[in-house]
């Protein structure tokens, strides 16, 4: 074979070569990106059960866990107690926020029920008669658990709590986020006009915290918190977010206790699933009224026993 016939052969063997590899390359990025993925969702997801099953979880004596497992199952109606704490720490401070979500399975519906902090109910296992929130900071999660369900005459198969600091927390990891907001005041740091508000974490916090300059007192701070949710969950699921999961984990991991095990979480979104795409929202009605007690004038919200068999047929029925 001559050389020059040799040398074509091998300038042709090349081009094949190279022709193959210009086809192999971009598969080859493509399987490395699905594997690379993989692999990131696997420890994600591990780190989130740790993190969940070692850090956040907080059994209570106070809810049987086995009648919750079975309703689950049954895909029954399960009630979750939602508890914000207004303290930097999650040992001590008051319940700032009480919700009841319940979700629905059969109607494809979350209900959330606010109590106000001030509603004067018997607490539990303390023997006394004053504002609900008062529960948490004498027996932390069990005491509460046990007055709502004694209060309102229901059942809670969970719990959930988040201390104020992690919200702040939350704000600053994922946001600024951005809430349409009602009325204009002022503070001593903000200035908060109607429309919409781009917000940090500090200036969240003056956001939900307000009460005297609103009108409508406890109800438009539960109003408040709830748009502060609703722009926490539009920032988390910005795809430039999906990144900071691990940092959010671990903030939750800080911030954050609930009876729920990963599992329990896992068995959650995929048989109660549909119920967070219907969401209906509502606050337990009353009227404001001092009492004297032990020479000092409190502020109680009284909500009538109407109002209580209302909101329990709104629960279980």
């Amino acid at each position: 074979m001559s050389r020059l016939k040799q040398k074509n052969n091998r300038d042709k063997s090349v081009k094949k070569s190279k022709k193959k590899w210009w086809i192999l390359t971009p598969l080859i990025i493509i399987g490395v990106l699905i594997l690379t993925v993989g692999i990131y969702a696997w420890v994600v997801l591990n780190n989130i059960k740790s993190t969940v099953d070692s850090r956040m979880f907080e059994p209570v004596g106070s809810i049987n866990t086995e009648l919750t497992q079975k309703k689950i199952e049954d895909r029954e109606n399960l009630n979750i107690l939602l508890l914000g704490i207004d303290a930097e720490t999650s040992d001590s401070g008051r319940s700032d926020a009480m919700m009841i979500m319940t979700l629905k399975p059969g109607e494809d519906q979350m209900k959330l029920i606010s109590i106000p902090r001030d509603t004067r109910a018997p607490i539990v296992g303390r023997g006394t008669t004053e504002k609900i929130n008062h529960a948490y900071a004498y027996g932390g999660a069990d005491m509460s658990i046990q007055t709502v369900e004694n209060f309102l005459g229901i059942e809670l198969d969970y719990f959930m709590r988040i201390n104020m600091a992690g919200l702040e927390e939350l704000v600053n990891e994922l946001g600024p986020i951005t809430v349409n907001n009602e009325i204009e005041w002022r503070d001593s740091n903000y200035h908060f006009t109607k429309g919409p508000v781009e917000m940090d974490g500090d200036k969240t916090m003056s956001y939900v915290r307000m009460r005297k300059q609103d009108p409508t007192g406890d109800f438009g701070r539960t109003d408040r918190q709830r748009r502060v949710i609703e722009g926490l969950i539009k920032e988390g699921v910005k795809v430039q977010n999906v990144t900071r999961i691990g940092e959010v984990t671990n903030i939750l991991g800080n911030n954050m206790g609930t009876n729920m095990e990963y599992n329990d979480m896992m068995r959650l979104f995929r048989n109660y699933n549909n119920t967070f795409k219907n969401f209906e929202s509502y606050q337990i009605q009353g009227s404001g009224t001092s009492i004297n007690e032990n020479g000092r004038n409190i502020y109680y919200y009284i909500v009538p026993d109407e109002e209580i068999a209302n909101v329990r047929n709104m629960i279980e029925s």
